[in-house]
């Protein structure tokens, strides 16, 4: 249940008189008493104890004050430092002490040096937080429609567990026009009941609800309530009533037993027993009686005997309704005897057909036939059809009489064969009717070609494929029957491109598989096409052809093939040159190669299989560009030789491999002769003449170099003439030129050459040495390092060095 708490102010301002009432007896009578309202939570504060026993604040916990055990004391606890008293869980007035109007909790404090106890009381004051409630949700009573006005019923009363005003309640009556509540306080409690008002009727409402209300007076006020179900008691003040006082119906001769005729109802708004009806015949024959069953519960009259139009026109019959309180009622039922119409009519054939042609003409007999009803009157006129959508009719020759023709055209593929249904119906009432089947069988002839599931069919064949593959098998079939339908199969004779079709293909007669004669090659031809045709067994054979696409798929069966180095036996070989100090991603030359598959069978990538420098130089994998990877340096090795392999990607790859010879040189200073010899690729007319180039070259070079070495010499040698003529001064060319410009430094720089410039001044009197520091010389270490600024100063105003280093670096390639 739901606890509704006081206002704090209110809570408080009564706190405080209990407390002060409670405090003033405390000091007259010894004991200490408080007040406290239920449901408090816990920790909430009581009283302070230790100030109200006179203990001071600064002494309670040396000694040791505290409440002594019991059962009673586990809702109470000190503060062991300020001597407060507070519970310890929350406190249910009804629960501790019930309907009692006071509910005292005793409880003893203890405290040491010196020993005391003290004794106190905290009252529990009740606060509305029980509503009252009915011992049970619905109160049944069961009143009689006679009950006179004025009549009490008593009701069972609220309970709440509360005390006090609390559990003062007050009752309360939905509003209605049969019942009120009168509630009478006697010294036991509250006496409720329930007054008649207005008469009761069981036909008109048979249970009445109502809902009873009870409030207490607490503050705030809770309230409960139960439902009153008041049944009223029905007595036999009514009679059975027919809904109609003559019931009429008909019923046809033949009828089978148990077909239900009429169904009477007499109804009594009484209620229970005395508004149950039970019917049965009266004044009726024991002829009639055996005729008919009447069911005493339900009034359902059944038919029970054989009824015949000829004996008895119609029978009347008087049925009698009494309910449970003796009260009856009579109603009449009056039933009509049908004629039947009990003769079906009667179908002859004669003349029947039982096949027919496909190709038979409309109007085509396939039976007479003869309808014949017993019946007389209008029961014996007859009409005759057959079912629609077939290609025969009804002709009406005389009277009953009829021919059954043909009345269209035969397709035996759609329909091989028919089941004629004749049907004849008479105007009885209901009509009868007689059903005969004539089984026509459908006779065939060769009017279908044989007709391909397909009319163009598209086949696929890997290259290289043995002879005698299956490449495709096509399939016709023929709607017609038995040797109409056997078909066969051949090609039309044609071309594939120059060929005969029939030197490529060939197809068996009889279930369509069309095989290859040859090994096919993607390469030459692609794809092809053949025309089948399929004819049948007919008289005359019919025929159809059809288109049927060959397509020869790609196997990876060629291998790359180099188109630039021009390939020589066993490689492809080229040879290009690189110009000193080129700058890294330096194009030097391409690999270009084709690959006569197609997809992903021509797919090509490139990759360096091996090289001189494999640091230097670097593949493009799609493209075949070979570029450097890093500047190319002074004293690389003249001469570099890289193997690039080209596959492909198909499955198995397919690769080769080409040979590019790279000469590391200045093109300037290279004998353009020995360039020309070097790079046949753009000397093809002459590639017999080589070697003989090649030598010519050699011999010019070396011939220049001679004659260089002459000419510097004899320069030098003037040089110092004219040097010795002049003031002597000694010179000291302990510096030598490096050996090989080209040669690389352990962190992978250009030693540059050392050059000295002797200045000799043309005073007697003084003479002059100018050393030129190399270029790029690091002040601090021994190292030279050289910028490319200064190497092309140096490189483009030095004919001398260039020209010794194209000497140098042909003895190289000679070497």
């Amino acid at each position: 249940m739901g606890k509704v708490s006081k206002p704090r102010w209110k809570c408080a301002r009564h706190q405080l008189f209990f407390f002060l009432f409670y405090s003033f007896q405390s000091l007259t009578s010894g004991v200490i008493r408080y007040s406290v309202p239920e449901e408090m939570d816990r920790g909430y504060f009581i009283g302070h104890l230790a100030n109200d026993v006179g203990i001071p604040r600064t002494d309670v916990a040396a000694r040791r004050l505290r409440i002594s055990s019991s059962s009673k004391n586990r809702f109470l606890n000190i503060n062991s430092e300020t001597g407060d008293l507070f519970l310890t869980e929350r406190v249910d007035r009804e629960e501790l002490c019930g309907k009692m109007p006071s509910c005292i909790l005793a409880f003893e404090a203890v405290v040491e040096n010196p020993f005391q106890v003290f004794a106190g009381e905290i009252e529990i004051q009740d606060i509305n937080d029980n509503p009252p409630v009915f011992l049970s949700n619905e109160i049944k009573l069961s009143i009689s429609e006679f009950t006179p006005l004025g009549s009490r019923f008593p009701l069972e009363q609220a309970e709440d567990p509360d005390v006090g005003v609390n559990s003062l309640l007050d009752y309360d009556l939905n509003i209605n026009e049969y019942f009120s509540l009168i509630v009478t306080d006697t010294e036991s409690g509250h006496f409720i009941e329930l007054v008649l008002n207005n008469s009761l009727d069981y036909e008109k409402q048979s249970d009445h609800f109502l809902t009873i209300t009870v409030k207490d007076n607490g503050i705030p006020r809770r309230s409960g309530t139960s439902q009153i179900h008041i049944s009223v008691v029905d007595v036999n003040d009514n009679k059975p009533a027919f809904s109609q006082a003559v019931y009429k119906t008909s019923i046809k001769e033949g009828s089978p037993k148990g077909t239900l005729l009429v169904k009477v109802n007499a109804t009594d708004r009484d209620g229970a027993a005395y508004g149950q009806v039970r019917y049965a015949f009266k004044k009726i024959s024991e002829t009639t009686r055996s005729m008919f069953k009447l069911d005493p519960v339900s009034g359902e009259i059944r038919l029970e005997g054989i009824l015949d139009y000829e004996e008895t026109k119609w029978f009347e019959i008087t049925v009698e309704a009494k309910d449970g309180g003796g009260f009856t009622a009579h109603s009449k039922v009056l039933i009509d005897i049908l004629d039947d119409n009990d003769n079906a009519p009667q179908i002859t054939f004669s003349s029947v057909s039982d096949e027919i042609l496909e190709d038979a003409v409309p109007g085509t007999v396939i039976a007479f036939i003869n309808i014949d009803d017993l019946d007389s009157n209008d029961n014996s006129d007859t009409s005759c059809h057959i079912q629609e959508n077939i290609p025969f009719k009804l002709k009406l020759l005389y009277k009953n009489y009829y021919t059954l023709e043909l009345n269209g055209s035969l397709d035996r593929e759609k329909t091989p064969e028919y089941n004629i249904t004749i049907t004849a119906v008479d105007k009885g009432s209901p009509p009868l009717s007689s059903v005969k089947t004539i089984f026509l069988k459908i006779s065939d002839i060769n009017d279908n070609p044989p007709q391909f599931s397909k009319a163009i069919y598209t086949a696929y064949i890997k290259e290289n494929n043995p002879p005698g593959h299956v490449i495709l098998t096509v399939e016709a079939k023929d709607t017609d029957w038995k040797q109409n339908a056997q078909v066969t199969y051949s090609i039309v004779p044609g071309y594939v491109g120059e060929s005969l079709v029939s030197t490529f293909v060939s197809i068996n007669p009889d279930n369509g598989n069309i095989y290859a004669l040859r090994s096919f090659d993607y390469e030459t031809f692609r794809d092809f096409y053949i025309v089948v045709k399929a004819e049948d067994y007919g008289s005359p054979p019919l025929s159809t052809n059809a288109t049927v696409n060959v397509f020869v798929l790609d196997e990876n069966d060629n291998v790359p093939k180099i188109l630039y180095p021009a390939p020589s036996d066993e490689a492809s070989v080229g040879i290009e040159i690189v110009p000193l100090m080129a700058e890294a991603n330096y194009l030097v030359t391409k690999v270009v190669a084709v690959d006569a598959d197609s997809g992903q069978n021509a797919w090509l990538s490139y990759h360096l299989l091996k090289a001189t420098d494999p640091s230097l130089f670097k593949v493009g994998y799609h493209t075949g560009e070979i570029r450097t990877s890093r500047p190319v340096l002074m004293k690389e090795p003249m001469k570099q030789t890289l193997s690039v392999i080209v596959k492909d990607n198909g499955q198995p790859s397919h690769s080769s491999t080409a040979t590019v010879t790279i000469i590391v040189a200045d093109s300037d200073s290279f004998p353009q002769p020995l360039l020309d010899a070097l790079n046949p690729s753009e000397n093809k007319p002459r590639d017999s003449n080589l070697t003989l180039y090649l030598l010519i070259s050699v011999v010019c070079v070396s011939v220049l170099f001679l004659c260089f070495i002459i000419i510097i010499f004899i320069i030098r040698f003037h040089r110092w003439r004219q040097s010795s003529l002049l003031k002597p001064t000694f010179i000291d060319y302990s510096h030598e030129h490096p050996s090989d410009f080209g040669e690389r430094e352990p962190m992978g720089h250009i030693q540059p050459p050392y050059i000295q410039r002797v200045c000799l001044t043309s005073n007697s009197g003084r003479s002059e040495l100018q050393f030129m520091k190399p270029y790029g010389l690091d002040t601090v270490g021994s190292k030279a390092v050289v910028t490319d600024a200064d190497r092309t100063e140096l490189y483009s105003d030095d004919s001398f060095y260039a020209e010794t280093n194209a000497v140098s670096q042909v003895r190289s390639f000679i070497k």
